[in-house]
């Protein structure tokens, strides 16, 4: 199912109603520390607008993902100069408010594409872009495509995925009838919204 017109506000409103409380059940979970990694990158790519070689390797043991792989020998063969001339790219892309959230993403998702590593697999892609607009941008993993699935939307794995993940999230908040503040912000692993792990 695709989410427009005014079917996506009816089917949004049941939405909540499972996604409320797999959130809570998910934030009851974790150590409320466990995102500290996250905010200390995300705080550094707000004064200098972008990331390096450092806040990328704090955001993969924050997704908890393996060093161990060609592409991180890659990436760390890059001087951190053309790191951070390449996620500067990106992180004014999901910051340009005169693009909507689903285009935002999918720009910086087309800059961080440059970076080894970075071509196909969206989420530490998405954390990266995540870290640098931590209240427009959401991560996108394998637990968010469960969630996806089991709410019975369509995202496909063809190009441009994060850009459709955030036109979802986005209309998700357009009829959230309040109930996306209810979400705490302060602890939200994926920053944006939603109790994902739960799927």
């Amino acid at each position: 199912m695709a989410l427009d017109g005014e079917e996506s506000a009816s089917f949004c409103h049941p939405a909540w109603d499972v996604l409320v409380p797999a959130r809570a059940a998910y934030l009851a979970s974790v150590s409320p520390h466990y995102d500290e990694v996250f905010w200390d990158v995300a705080q550094r790519v707000e004064r200098a607008g972008s990331l390096g070689k450092t806040d990328i390797a704090a955001l993969v043991v924050w997704k908890r993902l393996s060093a161990r792989t060609p592409w991180v020998t890659a990436l760390m063969s890059l001087p951190d100069s053309q790191v951070r001339a390449i996620t500067e790219q990106a992180v004014a892309s999901v910051q340009d408010l005169g693009l909507s959230r689903g285009k935002a993403a999918q720009a910086g998702r087309g800059v961080i594409s440059e970076l080894p590593g970075f071509v196909k697999d969206d989420a530490l892609a998405s954390a990266i872009l995540t870290s640098a607009a931590p209240t427009r941008m959401a991560v996108y993993d394998q637990h968010v495509q469960r969630a996806v699935n089991f709410l019975g939307l369509t995202l496909t794995d063809r190009s441009g995925r994060y850009g459709r993940y955030m036109d979802i999230l986005d209309t998700l908040l357009k009829h959230s009838g309040g109930r996306s503040r209810r979400l705490d912000r302060a602890r939200c692993r994926h920053c944006l919204v939603l109790g994902w792990e739960e799927f």
